[in-house]
Protein backbone atom coordinates (compact mmCIF):
# COMPACT_ATOMS: atom_id res chain seq x y z
CA UNK A 1 0.00 0.00 0.00
CA UNK A 2 1.76 3.60 -0.79
CA UNK A 3 2.27 6.17 2.08
CA UNK A 4 -0.44 8.87 1.52
CA UNK A 5 1.70 12.14 1.92
CA UNK A 6 0.46 15.94 2.37
CA UNK A 7 -0.01 16.64 -0.87
CA UNK A 8 -1.81 13.87 -1.50
CA UNK A 9 -4.54 13.66 1.09
CA UNK A 10 -7.64 14.98 0.56
CA UNK A 11 -9.14 17.62 2.66
CA UNK A 12 -10.28 17.13 6.86
CA UNK A 13 -13.61 15.38 7.10
CA UNK A 14 -15.67 15.69 9.57
CA UNK A 15 -17.91 12.79 10.86
CA UNK A 16 -20.46 13.94 13.14
CA UNK A 17 -21.95 11.68 16.23
CA UNK A 18 -25.53 12.10 16.95
CA UNK A 19 -25.76 9.55 19.95
CA UNK A 20 -26.60 12.22 22.36
CA UNK A 21 -29.79 13.42 20.13
CA UNK A 22 -30.68 9.85 21.07
CA UNK A 23 -30.07 10.23 24.96
CA UNK A 24 -31.91 12.93 24.76
CA UNK A 25 -34.86 11.63 23.76
CA UNK A 26 -34.93 8.37 26.08
CA UNK A 27 -34.57 10.71 28.90
CA UNK A 28 -38.61 10.94 28.33
CA UNK A 29 -39.19 8.17 25.91
CA UNK A 30 -41.08 8.59 22.79
CA UNK A 31 -39.86 9.08 19.61
CA UNK A 32 -38.45 12.34 19.80
CA UNK A 33 -35.81 13.81 18.91
CA UNK A 34 -35.14 12.12 15.97
CA UNK A 35 -31.39 11.07 15.61
CA UNK A 36 -32.12 10.60 11.57
CA UNK A 37 -33.44 14.16 11.41
CA UNK A 38 -30.33 15.15 13.58
CA UNK A 39 -27.94 13.30 10.95
CA UNK A 40 -29.45 15.03 7.65
CA UNK A 41 -29.20 18.85 9.41
CA UNK A 42 -25.65 17.52 10.27
CA UNK A 43 -24.93 16.72 6.34
CA UNK A 44 -26.69 19.91 5.77
CA UNK A 45 -24.26 21.83 7.89
CA UNK A 46 -21.18 20.09 6.21
CA UNK A 47 -20.77 16.81 7.75
CA UNK A 48 -18.77 14.20 5.72
CA UNK A 49 -20.08 11.10 7.23
CA UNK A 50 -22.02 10.29 10.87
CA UNK A 51 -21.15 8.04 13.91
CA UNK A 52 -23.23 6.42 16.56
CA UNK A 53 -22.19 4.38 19.09
CA UNK A 54 -24.38 1.25 19.94
CA UNK A 55 -23.88 0.06 23.06
CA UNK A 56 -24.23 -3.08 25.22
CA UNK A 57 -26.95 -1.02 27.71
CA UNK A 58 -28.64 1.01 24.33
CA UNK A 59 -28.45 4.03 26.72
CA UNK A 60 -28.67 6.37 24.03
CA UNK A 61 -28.49 4.73 19.98
CA UNK A 62 -30.74 1.49 19.42
CA UNK A 63 -30.79 -1.10 17.04
CA UNK A 64 -33.85 0.52 15.32
CA UNK A 65 -31.80 3.96 14.71
CA UNK A 66 -28.75 1.92 12.91
CA UNK A 67 -30.96 0.37 10.64
CA UNK A 68 -33.09 3.41 9.90
CA UNK A 69 -29.43 5.32 9.56
CA UNK A 70 -28.00 2.75 7.03
CA UNK A 71 -31.51 2.32 5.01
CA UNK A 72 -31.37 6.54 5.14
CA UNK A 73 -28.62 8.03 5.34
CA UNK A 74 -27.08 9.69 2.90
CA UNK A 75 -23.18 10.28 3.72
CA UNK A 76 -20.95 7.15 5.27
CA UNK A 77 -22.23 5.71 8.52
CA UNK A 78 -19.58 4.84 11.17
CA UNK A 79 -20.87 2.27 13.84
CA UNK A 80 -18.67 2.28 17.29
CA UNK A 81 -19.13 -0.49 19.20
CA UNK A 82 -17.34 -3.12 21.27
CA UNK A 83 -15.59 -6.05 20.24
CA UNK A 84 -17.96 -8.48 21.06
CA UNK A 85 -20.19 -11.26 19.08
CA UNK A 86 -23.52 -9.74 19.35
CA UNK A 87 -21.95 -6.16 18.17
CA UNK A 88 -20.41 -8.65 15.20
CA UNK A 89 -23.28 -9.93 14.28
CA UNK A 90 -25.30 -6.23 14.05
CA UNK A 91 -22.27 -5.00 12.11
CA UNK A 92 -22.27 -7.97 9.59
CA UNK A 93 -26.03 -7.51 9.11
CA UNK A 94 -25.91 -3.54 8.20
CA UNK A 95 -22.61 -3.42 6.67
CA UNK A 96 -22.00 0.11 8.06
CA UNK A 97 -18.66 1.77 5.71
CA UNK A 98 -16.52 1.63 8.95
CA UNK A 99 -16.92 0.02 12.25
CA UNK A 100 -14.92 1.69 15.26
CA UNK A 101 -13.88 -0.46 17.83
CA UNK A 102 -13.77 1.04 21.23
CA UNK A 103 -13.67 -0.04 24.86
CA UNK A 104 -16.69 -0.45 26.78
CA UNK A 105 -17.26 -0.46 30.57
CA UNK A 106 -20.28 -0.74 32.06
CA UNK A 107 -21.41 2.18 34.41
CA UNK A 108 -19.16 4.85 31.94
CA UNK A 109 -20.89 8.14 31.48
CA UNK A 110 -18.47 7.96 27.94
CA UNK A 111 -15.86 5.90 26.29
CA UNK A 112 -12.85 6.82 28.37
CA UNK A 113 -9.26 5.70 27.37
CA UNK A 114 -8.48 3.55 24.13
CA UNK A 115 -8.20 -0.06 23.52
CA UNK A 116 -5.75 -2.32 24.77
CA UNK A 117 -4.60 -3.16 21.31
CA UNK A 118 -1.55 -4.63 22.63
CA UNK A 119 -3.03 -7.33 25.24
CA UNK A 120 -6.59 -8.08 23.30
CA UNK A 121 -4.31 -8.73 19.72
CA UNK A 122 -5.11 -12.51 19.43
CA UNK A 123 -8.82 -11.71 20.07
CA UNK A 124 -8.84 -8.39 18.14
CA UNK A 125 -7.35 -9.67 15.10
CA UNK A 126 -9.73 -12.49 13.90
CA UNK A 127 -12.70 -9.84 14.84
CA UNK A 128 -10.95 -7.17 12.60
CA UNK A 129 -10.78 -9.98 9.55
CA UNK A 130 -14.46 -11.31 10.33
CA UNK A 131 -15.55 -7.30 9.42
CA UNK A 132 -13.12 -6.30 6.55
CA UNK A 133 -14.53 -9.81 4.67
CA UNK A 134 -17.68 -8.30 5.34
CA UNK A 135 -16.47 -5.18 2.96
CA UNK A 136 -16.51 -2.89 6.68
CA UNK A 137 -13.46 -0.82 7.38
CA UNK A 138 -12.29 -0.98 10.62
CA UNK A 139 -10.90 1.26 12.93
CA UNK A 140 -9.33 1.39 16.19
CA UNK A 141 -9.73 4.04 18.87
CA UNK A 142 -6.65 4.15 20.77
CA UNK A 143 -4.43 6.40 22.35
CA UNK A 144 -1.89 8.48 20.83
CA UNK A 145 1.15 5.83 21.76
CA UNK A 146 3.26 4.06 18.91
CA UNK A 147 4.01 0.85 20.34
CA UNK A 148 0.13 0.32 19.93
CA UNK A 149 -0.27 1.70 16.53
CA UNK A 150 2.31 -0.92 15.39
CA UNK A 151 -0.03 -3.48 17.23
CA UNK A 152 -2.89 -2.02 15.37
CA UNK A 153 -0.86 -2.12 11.96
CA UNK A 154 -0.12 -5.89 13.06
CA UNK A 155 -3.86 -6.75 13.72
CA UNK A 156 -4.65 -5.70 10.50
CA UNK A 157 -7.02 -2.36 11.28
CA UNK A 158 -7.43 -0.52 8.43
CA UNK A 159 -7.48 2.85 10.55
CA UNK A 160 -6.38 4.51 13.99
CA UNK A 161 -8.44 6.99 15.41
CA UNK A 162 -6.73 8.91 17.95
CA UNK A 163 -8.48 9.11 21.49
CA UNK A 164 -7.92 13.22 22.24
CA UNK A 165 -9.60 13.16 25.60
CA UNK A 166 -6.46 14.17 27.55
CA UNK A 167 -5.34 16.96 25.19
CA UNK A 168 -8.54 17.84 25.38
CA UNK A 169 -8.94 18.25 29.52
CA UNK A 170 -5.47 19.88 29.58
CA UNK A 171 -7.00 22.24 27.91
CA UNK A 172 -9.83 23.04 29.68
CA UNK A 173 -7.49 23.33 32.62
CA UNK A 174 -5.23 25.74 30.82
CA UNK A 175 -2.21 23.49 31.04
CA UNK A 176 -0.07 24.71 27.92
CA UNK A 177 2.55 22.93 28.92
CA UNK A 178 0.32 19.88 29.16
CA UNK A 179 -0.87 20.70 26.01
CA UNK A 180 1.90 21.08 24.30
CA UNK A 181 2.90 18.06 25.24
CA UNK A 182 -0.29 16.28 24.18
CA UNK A 183 0.28 18.02 21.16
CA UNK A 184 3.75 16.06 20.44
CA UNK A 185 2.08 13.11 21.42
CA UNK A 186 -0.58 13.53 18.58
CA UNK A 187 1.41 14.67 16.23
CA UNK A 188 4.56 11.97 16.59
CA UNK A 189 1.62 8.76 16.79
CA UNK A 190 -0.02 10.60 13.34
CA UNK A 191 3.07 10.25 11.61
CA UNK A 192 3.62 6.70 13.22
CA UNK A 193 0.68 5.36 11.64
CA UNK A 194 0.59 6.99 8.71
CA UNK A 195 4.70 5.36 7.93
CA UNK A 196 2.56 2.18 8.66
CA UNK A 197 0.21 2.74 5.98
CA UNK A 198 -2.65 3.43 8.31
CA UNK A 199 -5.48 6.26 8.15
CA UNK A 200 -5.34 8.34 11.25
CA UNK A 201 -8.51 9.80 12.58
CA UNK A 202 -9.02 11.49 15.92
CA UNK A 203 -11.33 12.56 18.36
CA UNK A 204 -13.12 12.67 21.82
CA UNK A 205 -14.13 16.29 23.54
CA UNK A 206 -13.43 18.24 20.84
CA UNK A 207 -14.77 21.54 21.17
CA UNK A 208 -14.66 24.90 18.97
CA UNK A 209 -11.23 26.34 20.87
CA UNK A 210 -9.13 23.63 21.02
CA UNK A 211 -9.97 21.47 17.44
CA UNK A 212 -7.41 24.04 15.48
CA UNK A 213 -3.97 22.30 16.81
CA UNK A 214 -5.39 18.34 16.08
CA UNK A 215 -6.80 19.38 12.77
CA UNK A 216 -3.29 21.30 11.89
CA UNK A 217 -1.83 17.69 11.75
CA UNK A 218 -1.55 16.63 8.43
CA UNK A 219 -1.53 12.81 8.78
CA UNK A 220 -4.98 13.07 10.21
CA UNK A 221 -7.74 12.80 7.84
CA UNK A 222 -10.52 13.16 9.77
CA UNK A 223 -12.25 13.79 13.01
CA UNK A 224 -14.97 13.03 15.04
CA UNK A 225 -17.09 15.15 17.01
CA UNK A 226 -20.59 14.65 18.36
CA UNK A 227 -21.03 16.09 22.26
CA UNK A 228 -20.11 19.40 22.13
CA UNK A 229 -21.74 19.59 18.28
CA UNK A 230 -24.81 18.39 20.19
CA UNK A 231 -24.90 21.24 23.15
CA UNK A 232 -24.18 24.20 20.69
CA UNK A 233 -26.99 22.80 18.72
CA UNK A 234 -29.24 23.82 21.40
CA UNK A 235 -28.53 27.48 21.01
CA UNK A 236 -27.93 28.04 17.41
CA UNK A 237 -29.18 24.79 15.45
CA UNK A 238 -26.95 21.76 14.68
CA UNK A 239 -25.92 22.73 10.96
CA UNK A 240 -24.86 25.99 12.35
CA UNK A 241 -23.26 24.24 14.83
CA UNK A 242 -21.29 21.93 12.07
CA UNK A 243 -20.57 24.88 9.71
CA UNK A 244 -18.62 26.44 12.27
CA UNK A 245 -17.12 23.07 13.51
CA UNK A 246 -15.78 22.55 9.71
CA UNK A 247 -15.18 26.06 8.84
CA UNK A 248 -12.36 26.59 12.10
CA UNK A 249 -10.85 22.94 10.54
CA UNK A 250 -10.63 24.02 7.15
CA UNK A 251 -8.68 27.25 8.64
CA UNK A 252 -6.18 25.28 10.23
CA UNK A 253 -5.34 23.05 7.77
CA UNK A 254 -5.50 25.87 5.38
CA UNK A 255 -2.72 27.48 7.52
CA UNK A 256 -1.15 24.70 7.70
CA UNK A 257 -1.09 24.64 3.74
CA UNK A 258 0.47 27.82 4.05
CA UNK A 259 3.47 27.57 5.85
CA UNK A 260 4.19 24.88 4.45
CA UNK A 261 4.50 26.62 1.34
CA UNK A 262 6.09 29.50 2.74
CA UNK A 263 8.60 27.21 4.60
CA UNK A 264 9.20 25.46 1.43
CA UNK A 265 10.26 28.76 -0.86
CA UNK A 266 13.07 30.16 1.69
Amino acid sequence: MPIETAETRGPLRLGVNIDHVATLRNARGGLHPDPLRAAHLAIEGGADGITAHLREDRRHISDTDITRLKNELTRPLNLEMAATDEMLEIAIRHVPNACCLVPERREERTTEGGLDVIGSAKTLTPFIARLQDAGIRVSLFIEPDPRTIEAAAEAGADIVELHTGRYCNLALAHDAAGVAHEVARHAEAARVAASVGLEVHAGHGLTYNTVRPIAELSEIIELNIGHFLIGEAIFGGLPAAVRRMRLLMDDARNLYATRRTAKARV
